[in-house]
């Protein structure tokens, strides 16, 4: 991929989550604005169907809670007291105010994300909420704002696929960890080949479709970059609300939500 394609899918992307927050307060899902949630945590709220609970919903900030994921992957992380977290594409913090009360005050959570509105966001939340053991950095998750061995467990949330450099983004992901760090994500895959006119729409890119990878390249991917105990598994039933991501692609028969787990090794 060329520079300048890379510079236009990212562009593409902060245009899309700088609109998501200059929306309603709950936002909508970073695949459609039809998507939305209305703020409810009713059964068919966008993020219960993704596998949180209406407790959890009930404990973030108003306003965190944008329903742009497309899993959970704190119900992986296994998240201890004291651990260090970054969350990589954080949005509104919905998933690091999560993991901020998982790892108490003795932890901490850092939330990376490149668009300076959700930074801003994040942070009035945190500040108006108490919750001291959160950060927010404006930066790019191919070039993360934090130092070599620094975190204990990456999550991220339908955010790995809207990269132009994946590969690099697994390799900085390795960087920061620390020797037996472990990284928990949700994500979208791609399960069929995405015909060539899809993968060149900035749109669908911006909405978690057209960057979506087969299983088989991230797994090359995070194995390139150091990381053992790779897993990643598949979530067919994603389908169901993936279907309402595009009202004109069928992407729920090129894509499915995954979760994706790798260690790096001691």
């Amino acid at each position: 991929m060329t520079k300048r394609k890379a510079d236009e899918i990212r562009k593409a992307v902060r245009q899309n989550y700088q609109g998501v927050v200059q929306s309603t307060p709950a936002g909508g899902s970073c695949c459609s604005p039809s998507c939305c949630s209305d703020g409810d945590t009713a059964p068919g709220d966008p993020s219960i169907l993704m596998g949180y609970s209406i407790e959890a919903l009930s404990a973030v900030p108003d306003g965190a809670n944008m329903g742009l994921g497309c899993g959970n992957p704190l119900a992986i992380a296994s998240l201890e007291p004291g651990e260090m977290v970054l969350d990589l594409g954080s949005g509104g913090g919905f998933d690091a105010f999560l993991a901020a009360q998982a790892v108490g005050e003795t932890g901490h959570v850092i939330g990376v994300d490149m668009t300076p509105e959700m930074v801003h966001q994040a942070r009035r939340l945190a500040t108006e909420n108490g919750y001291d053991n959160v950060e927010f950095r404006l930066g790019e998750i191919e070039q993360i704002p934090l130092e070599d061995n620094s975190v204990d467990v990456i999550i991220s949330n339908c955010v790995i696929n809207l990269s132009p450099e994946k590969e690099r983004v697994f390799q900085e992901a390795f960087r920061v960890l620390k020797p037996g760090g472990r990284l928990a994500v949700s994500d979208v895959v791609a399960t069929a080949e995405l015909p060539a006119e899809v993968k060149d729409d900035l749109a669908l890119h911006s909405h978690c479709i057209a960057g979506a990878s087969p299983i088989a390249e991230l797994e090359a991917m995070l194995e390139q970059a150091g990381f053992v105990a790779m897993r990643i598994q598949p979530k067919d039933e994603s389908r169901a609300f993936i279907r309402e991501w595009s009202p004109d692609l069928p992407a729920e028969l090129f894509i499915v939500s995954a979760t994706i787990e790798a260690v790096k090794a001691l």
